[in-house]
């Protein structure tokens, strides 16, 4: 297929992710259309053949796929203002993070203007945009998904429309992104006892990393056990993590590793175990979660 067949492209917002984008939609042969505040973020766009659009009216104009990504939705839409009116009939993609009342705000906003509109993420670094495994989610209007999804692609391989709401992706996103810190911060608090000792954080990598494949194998049985509301077959229970609060504060004697922030995790376990669920799976603190719910 030669280039003339290739949907035109604009990218807005050339942070690394925004640049990664629009490298993918050019390599992929979709003549690409740029636009950043800064513009010297583009130049080794423009070096490889990406043309720079003077103005975000200019770059909105020049292609029917309009991709964004800004830090937030509120970003998102101050950045497009000057374009309003150019945004009548073109798809808008946005790729930034937000809740899913950002999402829900941005959609009525682009509506109004007669844009079509489709909130995305996209699950994994810069380096990983276009590779074959990469995920990207979207949500919102699914014509939009439908015309322009082989064009997505280019992105990852691994692409998925979650529905026509257009909150989904946002929530998701948030959903998702919740076990990051925490994991981070198990990670980080085993390197600083390692170091403690005088050992390198690179001796535990193999070891953390088949840590984790062994939680990525419990989810799908923790997810159904919420599902089904039903905790009482549990391989690891409430108490059993209970019992294992307490070497928190060994660790920290032993080490002087700051262990505070584990607090908050070990009253949810207690609080679980008060409850009635010391007996039942771990999953079962969902419901210690999900009786935190605030009326908005």
């Amino acid at each position: 297929m030669t280039m003339n067949h290739r949907t035109p492209v604009t990218v807005i917002g050339l942070g690394s992710m925004g640049r990664a984008l629009a490298g993918a939609f050019h390599d992929a042969g979709h003549p690409t259309t740029v636009w950043n505040r800064t513009p010297a973020k583009a130049a080794p766009l423009i070096a490889e053949g990406a043309v720079l659009a003077p103005s975000v009216a200019a770059a909105v104009g020049a292609s029917p796929l309009v991709i964004t990504c800004l830090t937030t939705f509120d970003d998102t839409r101050a950045a497009l203002a000057p374009a309003a009116a150019e945004l009548t009939g073109r798809a808008l993609v946005t790729l930034n993070s937000g809740s899913p009342a950002g999402a829900r705000g941005t959609a009525a906003w682009a509506d109004g203007l007669g844009a079509r509109f489709l909130a995305g993420a996209v699950k994994n670094v810069p380096a990983a945009v276009g590779a074959p495994d990469t995920l990207l989610y979207y949500s919102g209007d699914r014509t939009v998904f439908d015309e322009y999804v082989a064009t997505l692609e280019v992105l990852g391989g691994d692409t998925v429309h979650l529905g026509d709401e257009a909150d989904l992706a946002a929530l998701h996103e948030m959903a998702v992104g919740a076990m990051l810190l925490p994991a981070l911060v198990g990670f980080f608090q085993g390197a600083a006892a390692l170091r403690s000792r005088g050992l390198e954080a690179a001796g535990m990598v193999r070891f953390a990393g088949k840590w984790l494949d062994m939680i990525k194998s419990l989810l799908p049985v923790y997810a159904a056990e919420i599902d089904s509301g039903d905790y009482t077959d549990g391989a690891s229970s409430v108490n059993l993590f209970l019992a294992g609060a307490a070497h928190d504060a060994e660790l920290t004697r032993e080490t002087g590793v700051d262990t505070s922030w584990t607090a908050p995790l070990d009253d949810l376990v207690r609080r679980a175990a008060e409850a009635g669920h010391g007996e039942h799976s771990v999953a079962a603190l969902t419901e210690m979660l999900k009786k935190h719910r605030r009326t908005v």
